[in-house]
Formats: structure tokens, sequence, C-alpha cells
């Protein structure tokens, strides 16, 4: 029997915080165009760009604790509204670091928009996952990180038109218009979400429960506990680790994809930003499969089998960038391409999926932890160490760390299996 995905009392809200996901997947595919965006107009190299991703993510990581302590005070309303107006800010300061044109001073924005991001993700995932039935909590965040998906493949699609449309890989096109734009409409849906009055959930445990060590008042004293307890869960932290290593494998992939395919099939920038919006489209497509499969397939065995693809693809990659490199005929350079895209199917499912599987059962501890959950975009820091390995080795070789650390998502599948059946 096919589960309800969520109740005519959530409908409005589900709709206006997935309105969200789009927003933030739109934000930070652009950075995977602005790595080579900066090269080309601000003369420096892949290690260096990949400080775009560096502070990003660190953001991230600085401020998803403060975050998910505005949240469990003010509430989600009022921490998607505070998250809008931070990255407003970030976007419109694109303007007067344009006129300085040099990288810190794009990158203190970038800062800025993270730190705005970070608000966003920590308040709207732990939202939808309560938003309906707790057996579909996983189908609905998938559903709504569909739309992150889809924000995902239309960023280098019209961002990297924009700047490398110009045949030269755009060295003239101002990057500030497309961060103007979208202050501007992030003014516009903060403004929306300070006018409209979405419920705050409070998760409850039954009366008839005996309290545990994840069940505690609001007290400071006992949100620190909180944390403590949490951090002794071992499938709670593993949850952790393993979102912390797709968001390694899937940051690096995508901030490398332009380099990569520039640097192996001598395509154009241009070129590839738009293979890399075909691969984002898969992404997006693999999320409403992997939504809809999961209203009738246990979450863990659709994982399982999600990262036993992306394990499998990073593998080929790696053997037929290898081969390609050693003179093979060309279509062998083409396959490792073709299996890139297809990671992308399989990858697709896992941040949404990990993360409702890591807070199962946390009950009134949920905001708690997902404000560590929020702190693994830090691992978008990786593409630092992809950079340093293709400045210092081969284009193919830094495929090894996304290798990695699916491999690390397929062995939390697989415990969290193992503990249902034992």
């Amino acid at each position: 029997m096919k589960k309800s995905l969520t109740t005519r009392a959530y409908t409005v809200p589900f709709i206006l915080v997935t309105s969200l996901f789009f927003l933030w997947g739109f934000a930070r595919a652009i950075l995977d165009v602005l790595n080579k965006h900066f090269q080309d107009t601000l003369d420096v190299d892949i290690t260096q760009s990949a400080m775009i991703q560096v502070v990003t993510y660190l953001g991230y990581f600085l401020m998803a604790i403060p975050a998910g302590m505005f949240i469990n005070r003010f509430g989600y309303r009022r921490g998607v509204v505070f998250g809008l107006s931070l990255f407003a800010a970030g976007a419109f300061l694109f303007i007067p670091s344009a006129q300085m044109g040099t990288l810190n001073a794009f990158l203190v924005c970038l800062f800025i928009i993270a730190c705005g991001l970070a608000f966003l993700e920590t308040s709207a995932n732990p939202y939808v996952t309560e938003l309906g039935p707790e057996e579909t909590s996983t189908s609905r965040l998938n559903l709504s990180q569909s739309f992150n998906g889809m924000g995902s493949f239309l960023a280098p699609l019209i961002v990297g038109h924009f700047l490398f449309g110009g045949g030269t890989d755009g060295e003239e096109a101002d990057v500030t218009l497309p961060y103007l734009v979208m202050g501007v409409f992030v003014v516009l849906i903060a403004i929306i979400f300070s006018m409209v009055k979405l419920p705050e959930i409070k998760s409850v445990t039954s009366q008839n429960d005996e309290p545990s060590s994840l069940q505690s008042a609001a007290s400071e004293g006992e949100r620190t506990s909180s944390f403590s307890a949490l951090l002794h869960n071992p499938m709670f932290m593993l949850g952790l680790l393993a979102l912390l290593c797709y968001e390694i494998g899937e940051i690096s992939i995508n901030s490398y994809f332009v380099i990569f395919t520039t640097d192996m099939g001598g395509i154009t920038s241009k070129t590839a930003s738009y293979i890399l919006s075909l691969g984002l489209v898969v992404f997006m497509v693999g999320r409403f499969i992997g939504s809809a499969l999961m209203l009738v397939m246990r979450a863990e065995t659709m994982l399982l089998l999600c990262a036993s693809g992306s394990v499998t693809c990073m593998a080929f990659v790696l053997c037929t960038g290898a081969f390609a490199q050693q003179g093979a005929p060309a279509w062998v350079g083409v396959l490792s391409l073709v299996f890139l895209i297809a990671n992308y199917l399989f990858e697709s499912i896992m941040f949404p999926t990990i993360f409702s599987l890591a807070l199962a059962g946390l009950k009134e501890h949920t905001k708690t932890g997902s404000s560590l959950l929020m702190m693994t975009p830090v691992g978008g820091c990786g593409f630092l160490l992809v950079a340093w390995i293709a400045d210092a080795t081969t284009p193919v070789t830094p495929f090894v760390i996304p290798l990695l650390a699916f491999l690390v998502v397929w062995i939390y599948a697989w415990r969290k299996l193992r503990a249902i059946r034992s």
C-alpha cells in the first residue's frame, strides 16, 4: 500500500520550504563554474581557485551550530528569514568586490552567502522531515531535494553560458550580474517568509516512554548534554561521517568537473558547463525516482544500492581515464565521461537519505542533530586536496578521493541494514 507523503495541513508549508531547496542548489552550483572563470579572469591556478569551495563550506562548518541554537530559540521561520537576509547581503556585496578585482574580495562575499545557506539548510532539512508521517520522512526529503537538483543543473547552464558565452571562455563577462539578480530574488523570498506563518513543529515523546539520554529540556546545560549524548551515539556518528564523506565526494566531483573535462577532452569551458548541467539533470531525475521508490522500498536498501553504483562508477572513471592518458582510442576518454555522468544518478539520493536516517529517533533533539549534520558541507574543503593532486599528478588521479568517500557511504548503508535485520 502506497504511503501518504504529507497531510493537507502541511501542504502549503511543504511547498514554501521546498522552494528554498531550489535556491541553495542554484547558489552552490554556481561555484562549479566560478572556479574556471576566476582561473581565467584573475590568473590563478586550480589550487588557488579551490579557495572558493574552502571558504564557502568553511562558512557552513562555522555557522551550523550557531544556526541550530538560533533555530532552537526562535523557530524555523525566523531561521529562514535570517538566512535569506545573509544570503542577500553577500550577493549584493559582489558589486563592490568586482571593483576591487581581487579573489579575496569575492571570497568574503561567498563566505557571507555560505553563512546564510547554513541557516537555510539547518532550518529546512529537518523541517521537511517533520511535515508529514514519520515513515515517509526520507521520501519527503528526497522530493524536496529534487528541487535542489533542479537549481543545481540550471546554475551551470545559465551562468556558464553567461560567463563563457563569448567564445573565448568569457574573460570579460561581469560576474556581478548573476549575483545581483539572485540578491533581488532572495529579498522577495524573505519578504514572503516574513509574512506567512509556518507551523512550529516540536517532536514529542510518548507519555508512556521512559526518559532517555536523548531527551532533555530546553535549558543550556541540558542542550550541552544533548550534544554529548549525540556524540556518544555510534550510529549517529557513523551517519555524520557518511554525510561528511558524501559531501567530499559530491562537491569534489562538481567542482572539478569543468576543469577535468577541459583538460581531458580538449573542449571549451562553455561546452564543459553544458555537460555538467546534463549531469545535474541526471542528478535531479535520480532524486525524483528515488523519492518515488522509497515509498515502496526501504531507504537503507536504496542507499546501499546507490553507494555500490557510485563506487563502481568512480572505479571505472579512474581506469578508463588512465587508459585514455596512455594513448587509448578517443572513445575510451568519452567512456570515462559517461561513467562520471552515470555517477550523478547513484549519488542523487545520498544526502537526503543519510540525513533523514541519521535523524531518525532523535525526537526533541532533531534540531541539535541537524545542526551537527549541517557541519558536514565542510567536506567541500576536500576539493583543496583534489586540486593539489590535480596540479601535482594527472587529471584522473584526483577521483580516488570520491571513490574512498562513497565507500564510506556504502559501509554506513550496510551497517544500517545489518542493524535492522539483527
